[in-house]
């Protein structure tokens, strides 16, 4: 097998951008508010979940378990979409968020992230051993220390941080949907997606940069939203935005360790 197959095959992704004026919401009178601590415990579930299904697509490797993996993946896909809408360059929304499915699309969505998150390492791990191990304990560490910034203020999200880091989130974005559309046509992708020079070192590394500073941006909106008394079911769709952001992450930084190794 190829040093480069996992890196052509999985050389497009992207965060789904996922940011809401949900969390500005306020629950009504009477109504059970959102807490911080509430949002953390729904994310470790949802994370617990992903873990799930992702040790099984890892360790059953039968035509049952690949299509149950695949429609897996089909339904996450389209929990996240329902859940945060999906909206077209130049033309605006297409379908509004929904964070009030959150409750409902989270663990669909966590499940079936579960089983893409457990092939692809999988494939990854076949080429490199090890390889996991090691993006699993960086994202573990990337994402503690951005807490670790945010809640000391070392980085602090105000506007000016917003807009430069949803400029380049977008960038990524539409880099990886150019790249959709280039594969589509041609069959190839990007050079720089896969090349383990310097080159497609530096692109992985400033994605990887992208990725960890957009959990800052989760971070301060969940709170924010406890903060303002936003709705109960907030906690949902704030854990599903930061395990989306998560997810990113460790496959930003998988994809970037398999170009190390295949230097």
């Amino acid at each position: 097998m190829s040093r480069h197959a996992a890196l052509d095959t999985f050389g497009r992704s992207g965060n789904p951008l996922i940011r809401s004026n949900a969390f500005d919401s306020t629950a009504a009178f009477g109504d059970e508010k959102m807490t911080l601590q509430g949002a953390v415990n729904k994310t470790s579930m949802l994370l617990a979940m992903t873990v799930l299904t992702a040790g099984l697509s890892w360790n059953i490797q039968t035509p049952v378990m690949g299509l149950i993996s695949m429609l897996g993946i089909g339904a996450a896909l389209i929990a996240a979409i329902t859940t945060f809408g999906f909206y077209f360059f130049f033309v605006g929304w297409i379908l509004k968020p929904r964070p009030h499915l959150a409750p409902k699309t989270a663990p669909i969505y966590a499940l079936g992230m579960g089983f893409a998150v457990g092939l692809i390492s999988q494939t990854f791990e076949a080429q490199f051993p090890g390889i996991v191990l090691e993006a699993v304990s960086l994202t573990f560490f990337v994402a503690a220390s951005m807490l670790l910034a945010y809640k000391t203020g070392i980085i602090k999200p105000d506007r000016n941080f917003l807009l430069m880091l949803f400029a380049a989130t977008m960038g990524v974005v539409l880099t990886y949907l150019a790249n959709l559309i280039y594969t589509l046509v041609t069959g190839n992708v990007f050079f720089v997606l896969t090349d383990n020079g310097w080159m497609g070192i530096g692109f992985s590394l400033l994605v990887v940069a992208i990725a960890a500073l957009n959990l800052v941006l989760d971070f301060d909106i969940i709170e924010q939203g406890a903060e303002r008394g936003a709705p109960k079911y907030i906690e949902w769709f704030g854990a599903m935005a930061l395990v989306m952001t998560l997810i990113w992450l460790y496959m930003e930084i998988l994809r970037l360790l398999a170009k190390l190794r295949s230097r």
